[in-house]
């Protein structure tokens, strides 16, 4: 009996953490690389929203903008062809 609930528990969160991913994968769009805006404009439209941009990266498709903002630490993700902020580096 333990071992089925185990194994279905494990299941379960193989399956969830599938749907996670699947979802982090889209989120920055699919546009191809020539496609998208660059990092100058990018950095532009961050610091207009407020963000005192340090570096910014490419990872997994997203735009990542290192920097402070409201007087804290912040790796903001953007999509790349529009640069609308997607989300904050260890949201779930």
């Amino acid at each position: 009996m333990k071992r089925n609930v185990l194994i279905a528990s494990l299941f379960a969160g193989s399956v969830l953490a599938g749907v996670a991913h699947a979802e982090d994968v889209g989120k920055c769009g699919t546009a191809p690389q020539d496609k998208w805006m660059t990092e100058d404009a990018l950095k532009a439209k961050a610091t207009e929203m407020g963000f005192d941009v340090r570096q910014i990266k490419v990872e997994d498709g997203c735009y990542e903008v290192y920097g402070i903002k409201d007087r804290q630490k912040v790796e903001a993700l953007f999509n790349p062809e529009t640069g609308t902020q997607v989300g904050v580096d260890g949201d779930d």
